[in-house]
This record gives structure tokens, sequence and C-alpha cells, in this order.
């Protein structure tokens, strides 16, 4: 069932609907960049750099949460993600090797892809 913040339990997690959440360059950036840090370290929103409005920050972060791909606790007044690492290897093995070992394009709005284009 899925909890008040948006969160499903993980055997409601879905393949294809994860897999929908990663077909985006952004949020495929967000959870390699998650996967490069040690396990339950939370991040806002915003420190991952990218030039993009607030709104449509939001949005990535709603699909990844409702996807089941990290999980979202407020702290004072922000909010902070981690990635659900265990949930995931438990629920689809190899996947997030996959996703570590296949790096995508750099996602538009990234602070990468700004300093490629200058």
């Amino acid at each position: 069932m899925v909890d008040t913040e948006g969160h499903p339990a993980p055997e409601e997690m879905d393949l294809r609907t994860i897999l929908n959440a990663l077909s985006d360059p952004l949020r495929y950036q967000i959870v390699q960049e998650l996967l490069d840090l040690p396990e339950a370290t939370e991040r806002t929103c915003f420190s991952f750099g990218f030039a993009i409005s607030k709104s449509t920050l939001s949005h990535h972060f709603r699909t990844l949460r409702e996807a089941g791909l990290v999980q979202q606790v407020n702290r004072g007044n922000s909010r902070k993600a981690h990635l659900r690492r265990a949930d995931l290897d438990a629920r689809f093995p190899g996947l997030l090797d996959l996703v570590r070992h296949n790096p995508a394009p750099f996602a538009p709005g990234s602070t990468a892809a700004l300093s490629q284009e200058a």
C-alpha cells in the first residue's frame, strides 16, 4: 500500500513504472548520483545543481518517489531524498547494477550538460 507520502511498498513496485521513471535522462542521472553515495545518504533536490525550475525538479522527484526509486523525508524546511537501494535490490536484483554501469548522456538542465555546451 502506498504510504501518505506516496511511497509504494516494495511488493507494489512495478518494473514498468520504474523503467518509465528511469527513461528520463535527468532522473536517470539522479539515481546514478545517489548510487555513488554511501547507502541511505540523503540529499536535497537542489543539491544536484540542475538548472531547471523548482516545479520541474519537484515533478522529477515525485516521479522517482512514486515509482519507488527514492524515499523522501521532511527535514525541517527542506525535503531530502535517498535511494531505496535495499528495496530495489530485493525486488529487482541487478537493476541498480545495470544503472550504475551504464552511464546515460548528460541530462538537459544538468550542470554537466551546461559545461559541455560552453
